[in-house]
């Protein structure tokens, strides 16, 4: 009689744990940064750049308004451009790993795993002469070994907590509803971690206009809030959502 149960809660729990590899907020396979503990920051951040010449706009729109973020780089595309890699670090944003090719890292070998990290930070320390420390899974895609690899390589994993699905969205205005709707209504206020693209995985060059327009349009918006990187982020008493120890 009690098979019924077990067989129910073996899939309810296999369900969870497909569901915690792709959930940005899950904290079941490790601790991830997902947000800040004050509401009255907020950190932009751009993931599949470097990007001509989307990211170059970025970099504008975001000096008028003073504000800091965070890019989350892909390898090839910074060989390609390292120059722009370079303007992002010069303005004082943050830089982050992304891979070297945006594969789903729950679905590729360890030494696959690697490979993607270990060729993403070269191109980073050959074009910035300098360590990178900050890394993000593409696609959110992470299961245990992702997280303990890069955390042995040095990384301290980031995720996000409001995306603006600015990949399908048809216009800026879209891309800033969907960002303030999950911001706006968060039942409990914290230092929101935002999820945007200045690149596309697919290509090189992929039209980003929307995110920059949009960009300028949420500085604007929340002109009350400071704008930091990723690490800016005030942490709190936070435990289960903090990088602290995951260097």
């Amino acid at each position: 009689m009690l098979w019924p149960y077990i067989t129910l809660a073996s899939a309810a729990a296999a369900s969870y744990a497909g569901y915690a590899t792709m959930a940005p907020a899950s904290q079941l396979y490790g601790r991830t940064l997902t947000h800040g503990s004050d509401p009255s920051q907020m950190a932009l951040t751009f993931d599949d750049g470097p990007n001509d010449p989307h990211t170059l706009h970025l970099l504008d729109v975001l000096a008028k308004h003073n504000a800091k973020a965070t890019f989350f780089l892909i390898g090839k595309y910074v060989r390609q451009r390292p120059d722009i890699a370079r303007a992002i670090l010069a303005a004082g944003h943050e830089i982050g790993n992304h891979t070297d090719n945006h594969p789903n890292l729950i679905l590729v070998s360890a030494a696959r795993l690697r490979q993607e990290l270990s060729d993403c930070n070269k191109a980073l320390e050959d074009a910035l002469g300098r360590k990178i420390t900050l890394f993000r899974p593409p696609f959110g895609g992470r299961r245990p070994n992702v997280l303990r690899t890069a955390r042995g390589m040095g990384f301290s994993p980031v995720m996000w907590s409001v995306t603006g699905y600015d990949w399908s969205a048809k216009s800026a205005d879209e891309i800033v509803e969907k960002v303030s709707r999950q911001v706006d209504t968060r039942y409990k206020p914290q230092g929101e971690i935002v999820l945007l693209h200045d690149g596309g995985h697919l290509a090189f060059g992929a039209e980003r206009e929307s995110t920059v327009e949009a960009t300028r349009k949420l500085l604007e918006r929340y002109a009350a809030k400071k704008f930091v990187s990723a690490s800016g982020l005030s942490q709190g008493n936070q435990s289960s959502h903090s990088t602290k120890g995951l260097g």
